[in-house]
C-alpha cells in the first residue's frame, strides 16, 4: 500500500500579533502535482518553508516521507551578494553533497577495515545516491540553466552582478538538477520566457516525485496541477480536478454559502416582524376585561392574550438563536477597484494626436538597441523578448532613470513606474506609512485612502513591513503607483505576486485607463488578451574586441 508522502494534522504556525497558519490539514500522495494558490499574505511561503524543514509549526504534527530528498526553492537566493554562482548551486545541492560526503566517508571505511554491516551501509548510500543521478548532477545544472537562458554562466560570477530574475533562474536550475522526490517551489515561473517556461512545465510533467507550486500563473496551473490547494484566513482547502475543477468548485461554494446567507437572514427577518407583529395585535387586547366579561367572553380575551404572548416568546428565541449562531457571507475577494487617471488634462484634438513617447536611434551600452519608437497619449505597447534583451532597460530609459549613450528620448508629462525590483521600504513602517512615505498631506489621510484601492483588506495596514510578504510589498508599490496621476504608465511584471481573480481585477483597471502604457510581462494569459501594439526587443550585436 502506498502511503502519503506528505502529510499535515492540524498544523498550526504564528508569529509576533498573528497566527498565520491554523489547524491546517492535509496530505498529497506520492506523484501528486499540486499548485498552491491564495492572496499574498495567505500564508503560502510559510508553508513551504514549513515542509522544507526551514521553519518549525508551533503545534500539531507535519509528517515529510522523501528519501530521495527535498528540493526547496524560495522566492529569493538567501546569500549575499559577494557570494558566487558556485555558492547558489552548492546551497540548493546541499542534501546531495552532503550525501556525496558521507559516502565517500563509507567508500574509505570500507577500505580500512571491511565488514558486512559497513558493505551494507554503503550499498544504501550509493543506491541513494544514484537514484538521484548524484554524478551528472553538476552538469544537469549547465543543462537546466541553458533552458532557463543562462548558458554558459561562469560559476565564479559575483551573485551581485546578476539581476533578480537572472538569481531566480538560478536558484531553480540548481534545485531541478538535484532531482529531489519532493519538489518545493515558491513562483518557479517568475522572470522566465515563454520558452523557459514550457520547458518548465515538461521538466515537471515528467518529474516522477510529488511537486508543490506556489504560483499565481493561471496557465502553469491549467497545464500541470493536479490539485489545488488554496491558503485563506489561516486554513487550506483541497480541490481536485486541476485548476478548471478549483474554479467550478469555488463557484459553486459562494453560491453555496451566499444562498445560507441570505436564507439566514430572511430567517432572522421573518422572525423579527412576527415577534413585532405579535407585539403589536397583543397590546390591542384590554389587560383588565370589565367584570361584565367575566363569563365566556372574559376567558376568550384572556387566551387570545396568552396565546399572543407564546407565539412573540417563541419567535423572540428563534431571533436570539439565529443572532446567537449568524452564518457570515462568503469573504469579498480582493478587487482592485482603483480608478487611475491622467495628469495632464487636455482634451483637444491636437493634445489627442501628439505623441506622448518618441525614441530614435537609441543605445544604451550593451543592454539596448533601438531604431525607433512612437507612441500615442493614449497607447498600448507590450514589450517581449528574451531575457536579457533590455526589455526592463527600455522601461528605465522612459523613466528617466537611465541616460542613452546615443540617441533621443522625449517622454513629455508625468511618468508612473511600475519596478520589477521591490522598493526597499524601512521595516518598521506599517503598510499604511509606507504607502504614504513622501507624499504631500497627512499620513492619516493617505491611510484612509488605500482600503479604498481594493488592495489591502483593513487588518493588513497594521502590518510591519517587514512582517508583510515579497507580494504584499509588491502591492504596496502597485497601490502608490495607481492613486497618483500619471499621463504613462510603464509597468514591469505588474502581475507578479498577485492572486489569479486580482489580476483579472487588474487587468480591468488598466483597460480603463486613459493614459499610455508600456507593458512587459511573462504572464500568458494577460499577453493573449492584450491589445495594442507590440515590441520585440532583441540583444545587441556584441562587437568583438580586437
Amino acid at each position: 500500500m502506498r502511503t502519503s508522502q506528505l502529510t499535515l494534522h492540524h498544523v498550526t504556525k504564528r508569529y509576533p500579533g498573528r497566527t498565520v497558519l491554523d489547524q491546517v490539514s492535509f496530505s498529497l500522495k506520492p506523484g501528486e502535482k499540486a499548485g498552491l494558490i491564495g492572496d499574498n499574505g495567505s500564508g503560502k511561503s510559510t508553508l513551504l518553508r514549513l515542509i522544507a524543514g526551514q521553519e518549525r509549526p508551533d503545534g500539531g504534527e507535519l509528517t515529510v516521507t522523501a528519501g530521495n530528498g527535498i528540493g526547496y526553492l524560495p522566492q529569493t537566493i538567501p546569500l549575499p551578494p559577494t557570494a558566487t554562482v558556485q555558492d547558489a548551486v552548492d546551497l540548493a545541492l546541499a542534501d546531495l553533497r552532503a550525501l556525496e560526503t558521507e559516502l565517500r566517508r563509507a567508500e574509505r571505511a570500507l577500505g580500512e577495515r571491511p565488514a558486512p554491516t559497513s558493505l551494507a551501509a554503503y550499498a544504501v548510500l550509493l543506491e541513494r545516491y544514484e537514484a538521484r543521478s548524484g554524478y551528472d548532477a553538476d552538469h544537469r545544472v549547465d543543462l537546466a540553466l541553458h533552458h532557463l537562458g543562462l548558458p554558459a554562466l561562469p560559476r565564479d560570477r559575483k551573485l551581485g552582478t546578476l539581476s533578480g530574475g537572472e538569481r531566480s533562474r538560478l536558484a531553480l536550475a540548481a534545485v531541478l538538477a538535484g532531482r529531489p522526490e519532493l519538489l518545493l517551489l515558491d513562483e518557479p515561473t517568475n522572470d522566465l520566457d515563454d520558452q523557459a517556461v514550457q520547458w518548465l512545465e515538461a521538466h515537471l510533467r515528467a518529474h516522477r516525485g510529488t511537486v508543490l507550486a506556489v504560483t499565481h500563473d493561471r496557465v502553469f496551473l491549467e497545464r500541470l496541477a493536479t490539485t489545488v490547494l488554496e491558503a485563506e484566513a489561516g486554513k487550506v482547502t483541497r480541490y481536485g480536478d486541476g485548476y478548471a475543477g478549483y474554479r467550478t468548485a469555488k463557484a459553486a461554494e459562494r453560491r453555496r454559502r451566499l444562498q445560507e446567507y441570505e436564507e439566514w437572514r430572511s430567517e432572522l427577518a421573518r422572525n423579527e416582524r412576527q415577534a413585532a407583529g405579535h407585539a403589536v395585535r397583543l397590546d390591542g387586547i384590554p389587560r383588565k376585561a370589565p367584570l361584565a366579561n367575566f363569563g365566556h367572553g372574559g376567558f376568550r380575551a384572556r387566551g387570545r392574550a396568552h396565546g399572543a404572548m407564546a407565539r412573540i416568546r417563541n419567535a423572540r428565541e428563534r431571533v436570539d438563536r439565529l443572532t446567537a449562531y449568524p452564518v457570515a457571507p462568503p469573504p469579498e475577494p480582493l478587487s482592485f477597484t482603483a480608478r487611475m487617471r491622467t495628469a495632464g488634462g487636455g482634451t483637444d484634438a491636437s493634445a489627442a494626436q501628439a505623441p506622448s513617447v518618441r525614441l530614435s536611434r537609441v543605445r544604451v551600452g550593451e543592454r539596448l538597441q533601438l531604431e525607433a519608437l512612437t507612441l500615442g497619449p493614449s497607447g498600448r505597447l507590450l514589450v517581449t523578448g528574451p531575457n536579457g534583451a533590455g526589455k526592463t532597460t527600455l522601461l528605465k530609459l522612459l523613466a528617466g532613470e537611465v541616460r542613452p549613450d546615443e540617441g533621443s528620448v522625449q517622454v513629455p508629462g508625468r511618468v508612473g513606474h511600475l519596478r520589477q525590483d521591490e522598493t526597499p521600504w524601512p521595516p518598521d513602517l506599517t503598510v499604511a506609512q509606507a504607502f504614504a512615505l513622501g507624499r504631500l498631506g497627512s499620513a492619516d489621510e493617505h491611510a484612509d485612502a488605500l482600503p479604498a484601492l481594493g488592495l489591502f483588506r483593513p487588518a493588513e495596514l497594521r502590518l510591519r513591513i517587514g512582517e508583510t510578504s515579497y507580494g504584499q510589498r509588491r502591492r504596496v508599490d502597485l497601490a502608490r503607483l495607481v492613486s497618483e496621476p500619471a499621463d504613462l504608465l510603464l509597468l514591469d511584471e505588474p502581475t507578479n505576486h498577485l492572486s489569479p481573480a486580482l489580476v483579472e481585477e487588474l487587468e480591468a483597471g488598466l483597460a480603463d485607463y486613459p493614459g499610455a502604457i508600456v507593458l512587459v510581462t511573462h504572464d500568458r494569459a494577460l499577453r493573449a488578451r492584450f491589445q495594442g501594439e507590440h515590441l520585440e526587443v532583441r540583444e545587441p550585436a556584441r562587437v568583438p574586441s580586437g
